[in-house]
């Protein structure tokens, strides 16, 4: 890289070893993991609290959506702008003001005395969340080098990545049913308080692409495009599919997003250069990211309710109950990332784990009535936490391995809006299937039985599960084909440079 596209910050030293790698890499995998877990636990975290909330603020139940659907709109619709930020002015402060502002925003959460007020906090945390997301893993992938420590860095993110919502909803649970729903929010101030002592004394700056210059045109595209595409899924919840605010937004946010996609390939500074897409493993990494996506909240959201609602469970226990989903994960990411990968391959390592994951889902659909969690529930979610595993971690991996070091925050953006935008969609597609199971279950007999209403209410999640089962059958074919052939290894000569 020529000398003009670089800028540091020459009044951070480095702290480099005779490799020219950070000596203190692993506390800043630890500094990244703790903000990445802030971030992907709140989107889940207060679900639980909602109910809390609603009696205390005395907000209606068509206004409840809002509290998730604020966050998730201003998450995904600023996250290649965060991304670009990161690259043009710098990691470091980019991670740090995300911090500081995703604590502020929090702290005004917690202590909100209306609904309005609510909903601004969590649309400031997406805000702020945008900025931070992007730039934790594109100070991953820039301070891990190294083939080997590499994969271990993001079998570690990965596994935060894909267990976070359930660790939300057990941290959720516990803090509403020992404290108050507002330390859902409060909590943060915890996590952003070690990130970012951590990150003021850890990282250095340094701006690869500090030569380059804002894309407007582009930036002003995507957002709007991003904003209508999640919103128009998200108004699928609550209005139906033919309604104007369904489909008028989505028909938008594709117009959009196409437009921005013609204009990235003319504009003299694009906001996401086609470079980042165009490598095959990489565009597979994405697509794979946007499938678990959609596929994890058929297990997140249908089976809280299930276990709540039917099986009588607290909401800590109901978190708890998601434990061994995560231990599974967790042990996976490992091995499929430092393993697996390596030595076999993407192209059969992770279709395989969607293939494991899809088994799983099916295999959950037996849940009933009178089914138990030991035998209906357990084995199952161990499975669907092993193939996610399988999944997650190498594909994010491998959807920024060998980027470029000026493309790596947008790089890294465009990983978070693939699994921000998985997850609208899958939630808005999960609720439609599933309204629609139980109405048609319910037609014909007497929805005043309580036996039958219950009936209704298994009939609609053992559809959502059916669903994410094909979405992760689906994801294992669009893997097998889109990955090239050959072990999953980082070209050194790609690799980017580290500045510390």
């Amino acid at each position: 890289m020529s000398q003009t596209s670089l800028a540091e910050d020459t009044s951070t030293p480095r702290v480099t070893d005779a490799h020219g790698v950070s000596r203190k890499r692993w506390w800043i995998l630890g500094i990244i993991g703790i903000a990445q877990l802030m971030v992907v636990l709140d989107a889940t975290i207060v679900n639980i609290a909602l109910p809390s909330a609603q009696q205390d603020l005395g907000f209606t139940d068509g206004n409840r959506q809002w509290i998730v659907t604020a966050y998730a709109l201003a998450f995904a619709s600023l996250l290649l702008l965060g991304g670009r930020i990161a690259d043009l002015f710098g990691r470091k402060p980019a991670f740090l003001v995300g911090v500081a502002g995703f604590a502020g925003a929090s702290v005004l959460g917690g202590a909100s005395t209306s609904f309005g007020m609510l909903v601004t906090a969590r649309a400031l945390q997406g805000v702020f969340g945008a900025l931070l997301a992007p730039a934790a893993l594109s100070l991953l992938n820039t301070t891990f080098t190294d083939a080997k420590e590499r994969a271990k860095a993001f079998s570690v993110y990965g596994a935060i990545a894909g267990a976070g919502g359930a660790v939300g909803l057990l941290l959720g649970g516990v803090l509403t049913d020992a404290l108050d729903w507002r330390w859902t929010l409060y909590v943060n101030v915890v996590f952003a308080v070690a990130a970012f002592i951590g990150g003021w004394l850890l990282l250095g700056n340094h701006r690869d692409a500090a030569g380059a210059k804002l894309d407007l045109p582009g930036t002003l595209l995507v957002s709007a495009g991003l904003f209508s595409l999640v919103y128009g899924f998200s108004n699928a919840e609550t209005h139906d599919w033919s309604s104007p605010q369904t489909w008028g937004f989505l028909a938008a946010g594709a117009v959009l997003l196409s437009a921005f996609a013609w204009w990235q390939t003319r504009a003299k500074h694009p906001l996401l250069p086609m470079r980042v897409l165009l490598d095959r493993d990489r565009a597979a990494s994405f697509v794979a990211v946007l499938i678990t996506g959609a596929g994890m909240f058929g297990v997140f959201l249908f089976l809280t309710y299930y276990l709540q609602l039917n099986l009588g469970f607290s909401p800590t226990k109901t978190g708890v109950a998601f434990l061994p989903m995560v231990a599974a994960m967790m042990v996976m990411a490992q091995v499929s990332t430092t393993v697996l990968v390596p030595r076999i391959g993407p192209k059969i390592v992770i279709p395989a784990g969607f293939a494991i994951a899809a088994v799983g889902m099916a295999w959950l659909t037996g849940i009933g009535l009178d089914a138990g969690f030991a035998t209906h529930v357990l084995p199952q979610l161990i499975l669907i936490g092993a193939g996610l595993g399988v999944v997650m971690p190498p594909a994010m991996a491998l959807a920024t391995s060998g980027i470029a070091p000026e493309d790596a925050g947008v790089a890294s953006a465009t990983v978070n809006t693939m699994q921000q935008v998985g997850g609208s969609i899958g939630t808005a597609l999960l609720n439609t299937l599933a309204a629609s199971a139980a109405t048609s279950y319910l037609a014909g007999r007497n929805p005043a039985d309580k036996l039958t209403q219950a009936q209704a209410t298994i009939e609609s999640y053992t559809t959502a599960f059916w669903w994410s089962a094909g979405f992760f059958a689906a994801g294992a074919v669009i893997a097998f084909l889109l990955y090239r052939r050959g072990a999953g290894q980082q070209d050194p000569d790609a690799a980017p440079v580290v500045h510390m």
